[in-house]
C-alpha cells in the first residue's frame, strides 16, 4: 500500500505540473486578449447604488445621442404606486436608426430590477425619463412585442423631444390649426359631416407599429380612464376609438381640482377654468417621473390619458416620449395624478390611475412628446345635459376637449351617459331633446330629436347619435371659424314608447273647392300598441291658387323637410351658413303636416327654400343645379297647415284636389 501510494504520488507530479504550466499559459494569453478588448472599449462605468427613497437627479445637462452605446448602465424613474417616483436599473443594448422615422432613432435598453422584470414594460410608464449618471438620455415610451420574457423597452432620446419644447404656442385655436394644415394637406374623402367615429384619423399616429421582420415595437399606450361612465357608454367609446391609442383600460376618478365638480353641479365655463395651481405651485408639485394627465373631458364625468414627466423646467415640462392624439397643437387640461397600483400582466401591463389637481394646459402633442405649461388655462367647452325623468330631475355638466377629430365622440358619450345613468333608463324609455348650440359669431343653433322606445337600437342610443349627428354638422363644417362656446341640451324622458303611424288620410270637403276655400283633411294615426285616432285638420288655400288639379301631401315632419331639401350631390360641402340655416328650418318630428304641392319650379339657394318661381327665375337657377349651394325642383310645396301627432311621426300620403275656376282672386 505504501509502495502504491508513493508511486501513485510521483506518477501524478509531472501531470499536475504540466496542467499548471497549461494554465497559466491560457491565462496569460486571456489576460492579454481582454486588455487589448478593453483598451479598444473601456467598460462602462456603473452607476452610483440606488438608495431607498431618494429621488431623480437634479438635471445637470443632456447625454448626447452619439455617446449612447451598447453595456451603458442608466437609472429610469416612473410611479409604480402613489405619487413617487422610484428608480429602476436600465441597461442600453445599442441604438436602433431610423426605427421611428427619417433621422428619428430609438434606443433599445433592458429595465432591471424586482419591480420591473415582475411587471414589465408598463402602459403609463410613457416619458420616464433616464438618466446615465445626472445626465438625461430620453424617456422609456415604446415596447416590443408581446408575452416577451424580458422587458425591453424604446427610448425616445431627449434630442428629439427637447424639439418639441422649442416649438412655438400658436395664437391659433385647435380648430383653426386644424382647419389650416387640411387646407394644406387636404385628406382624401374627406367629409364635413364626418361622425365622432373620425378619431382613429387623429390617433392613428399614436398607435402606429415600427416593424422589422418578426420585431416588432408600439408606443406604451397612456392609460385612458373613463370616470363616471355605465359600461355601455364605455363600450360606444370603444367601438367608435377602436384601432386607436384611445381604448379605456380602467375606470378611475378625480382626487380634486377642475375634475371634481360633483354631480349636478355647474361645470366651469372656460374663462373660468383656470389652473387650480400657480405655476410655481404646479413646479413644485411635479418632478421627473411624476405621473400627469391630459384631460379629454372634465366635469361630473371625466376622461383622461395619463404618461410620465421626462423633463421640467419652471415654464413648461415634456412627457410621454410619443403622441397621445397625434393632434398637433391642441389645448387641454393638464392635471397631476396618484397611481393606485399598477397591473401586472404578460399580455398588457398598465397603471391604474386617479386623476388631481390641475397645473396647466398641454400645448403641443407630437411625434416624439407632448408639451405643456405650466400655470396655462386649457379652452375647453361647456356641455350642460337637464333631464327630466318621471322620478326627477337629473343634471351633467362638464367641459369635452375642443377638437375636431374627437369632439362630436366626446359630446355623444357624455349625453349617452347622462341618459343611461337615470334611475329611470329602460327599454321602454323614449326621449325628446331640445336645446342649442351657442357659437360665437352667429345666434344660437337649434337642436330638437326624437328618441322613441321599441326600435332595434336602445333609445339612448338613437338620441346621442342623433343628436351628435345635428352637432356634428355645425361643429365639423369646414367653414366654422368661431369657437363654440357652449352646448345646452334638455331632455324630457317619456315613460313609453312615442312612435306614431301615418295608416291613411283622405280629404273631408269634397264638393265644389275653390281658391282660398278651407277644406278639412282627415288623417288616421295609429300610436304604438294603442287604437288608432283621427285627426282632423283645417286647410286654408291660398287665393291665388289657380283652378284645375292640385296635389297635398300629408307627411311627418322628415319627408317634408326631404321635399323642401331635394337630396343632391354636391360640388363641394354645404357652406356653414347653409347648414344653419337647415338646421333652423328642420320641422319638428311630433306634428302633422299638409303641404300643397304646386306645378311651379321651387329652388333652393344657400339652404334658403324658394317656391312658386318665375320660368326665368328658374331658368337662371337651372346651371346652378350641379353647384354647392343651389337645387332646383319642378314642383313647389307650400306648408297650408300642422297639428300635433302625439308622439314620432312617420309616413305619408299624397292627395288630390281639383280646384274650380272662379274662386279666390281669379
Amino acid at each position: 500500500m505504501e509502495t502504491y501510494r508513493k508511486g501513485t504520488n510521483r506518477a501524478r507530479k509531472p501531470a499536475a505540473w504540466l496542467v499548471a504550466a497549461a494554465l497559466a499559459s491560457s491565462c496569460s494569453s486571456l489576460l492579454a486578449a481582454q486588455s487589448a478588448e478593453v483598451a479598444a472599449n473601456p467598460p462602462a462605468a456603473a452607476p452610483e447604488p440606488v438608495r431607498a427613497g431618494s429621488v431623480p437627479p437634479p438635471n445637470s445637462g443632456f447625454f448626447p445621442l452619439s455617446q449612447v452605446r451598447r453595456g451603458l448602465m442608466a437609472t429610469a424613474w416612473t410611479v409604480f404606486e402613489g405619487t413617487t417616483p422610484e428608480p429602476m436599473q436600465v441597461q442600453i443594448l445599442g441604438i436602433l436608426r431610423g426605427a421611428r422615422g427619417p433621422g428619428q432613432d430609438l434606443i433599445l435598453a433592458q429595465l432591471k430590477g424586482a419591480k420591473a422584470e415582475y411587471t414589465g414594460v408598463v402602459d403609463g410608464m410613457s416619458g420616464s425619463p433616464v438618466y446615465i449618471g445626472n445626465k438625461l438620455i430620453g424617456s422609456i415610451s415604446y415596447r416590443i412585442g408581446v408575452f416577451t420574457k424580458d422587458p425591453i423597452a424604446g427610448i425616445t432620446p431627449i434630442e428629439q423631444m427637447l424639439e418639441v419644447q422649442k416649438m412655438p404656442i400658436s395664437d391659433l385655436t385647435p380648430v383653426d390649426a386644424e382647419t389650416a394644415l387640411l387646407e394644406k394637406y387636404p385628406l382624401s374623402g374627406s367629409d364635413d359631416s364626418a361622425s365622432g367615429s373620425s378619431a382613429s384619423a387623429s390617433s392613428s399616429a399614436a398607435v402606429n407599429l415600427l416593424s422589422a421582420g418578426n420585431m416588432t415595437f408600439q408606443p406604451l399606450e397612456t392609460p385612458l380612464i373613463m370616470s363616471g361612465f355605465a359600461p355601455a357608454a364605455i363600450r360606444f367609446w370603444q367601438q367608435q376609438t377602436a384601432g386607436t391609442a384611445l381604448q379605456p383600460v380602467a375606470a378611475g376618478g378625480a382626487l380634486g381640482g377642475a375634475a371634481a365638480f360633483g354631480s349636478g353641479s355647474s361645470a366651469p365655463d372656460s374663462t373660468d377654468a383656470a389652473a387650480s395651481l400657480s405655476p410655481a405651485a404646479a413646479r413644485a408639485s411635479l418632478e421627473p417621473g411624476s405621473a400627469v394627465s391630459m384631460q379629454l373631458v372634465r366635469g361630473d364625468l371625466e376622461i383622461a390619458a395619463t404618461c410620465t414627466v421626462t423633463y421640467i423646467d419652471p415654464k413648461q415640462l415634456l412627457a410621454c416620449g410619443h403622441p397621445v392624439l397625434g393632434a398637433g397643437p391642441v389645448s387641454l387640461p393638464m392635471t397631476t395624478a396618484e397611481v393606485v397600483t399598477t397591473l401586472a400582466s404578460p399580455l398588457d401591463a398598465f397603471k391604474i390611475i386617479n386623476t388631481g389637481a390641475t397645473v396647466g394646459a398641454f400645448t403641443q402633442d407630437r411625434e416624439s412628446a407632448i408639451r405643456g405649461v405650466l400655470g396655462a388655462q386649457a379652452h375647453m367647452i361647456p356641455m350642460h345635459v337637464a333631464l327630466d325623468a318621471p322620478g326627477g330631475p337629473h343634471k351633467v355638466n362638464v367641459e369635452i376637449l375642443d377638437l375636431p377629430s374627437l369632439t362630436p365622440l366626446a359630446m355623444q358619450v357624455v349625453l349617452l351617459d347622462s341618459l343611461l345613468q337615470s334611475n329611470e333608463s329602460s327599454e321602454s324609455l323614449s326621449y325628446h331633446i331640445t336645446g342649442n348650440v351657442d357659437l360665437a359669431g352667429f345666434p344660437p343653433v337649434p337642436l330638437d330629436v326624437w328618441a322613441s322606445a321599441g326600435e332595434p337600437a336602445p333609445a339612448s342610443m338613437q338620441a346621442a347619435l342623433l343628436a351628435g349627428d345635428r352637432f356634428t354638422r355645425v361643429y365639423s363644417n369646414s367653414a366654422r371659424q368661431g369657437v363654440v362656446r357652449e352646448i345646452n341640451l334638455h331632455v324630457q324622458a317619456v315613460p313609453r314608447s312615442v312612435q306614431v303611424t301615418l295608416e291613411q288620410a283622405r280629404l273631408i270637403s269634397t264638393d265644389i273647392v275653390h281658391a282660398g276655400d278651407t277644406i278639412e283633411v282627415e288623417a288616421t294615426l295609429r300610436p304604438w300598441q294603442q287604437p288608432a285616432r283621427n285627426v282632423r285638420i283645417a286647410v286654408k288655400l291660398p287665393v291665388r291658387l289657380p283652378a284645375g288639379n292640385v296635389r297635398i301631401l300629408v307627411s311627418d315632419g322628415a319627408t317634408l323637410d326631404r321635399t323642401l331639401n331635394q337630396p343632391r350631390l354636391p360640388a363641394q360641402p354645404p357652406d356653414l351658413a347653409m347648414v344653419l340655416t337647415e338646421a333652423r328650418e328642420q320641422h319638428p318630428a311630433d306634428r302633422i303636416y299638409v303641404s300643397l304641392l304646386a306645378p311651379e319650379a321651387q329652388g333652393e339657394l344657400h339652404g334658403e327654400t324658394l317656391t312658386s318661381l318665375p320660368l326665368s327665375v328658374a331658368n337662371a337657377l337651372e346651371p346652378l343645379r350641379n353647384a354647392q349651394n343651389a337645387g332646383l325642383n319642378g314642383e313647389s310645396a307650400v306648408v297650408a297647415a300642422e297639428a300635433p301627432a302625439g308622439g314620432v311621426l312617420s309616413g305619408f300620403q299624397i292627395l288630390n284636389l281639383h280646384i274650380e275656376p272662379g274662386g279666390g282672386l281669379n
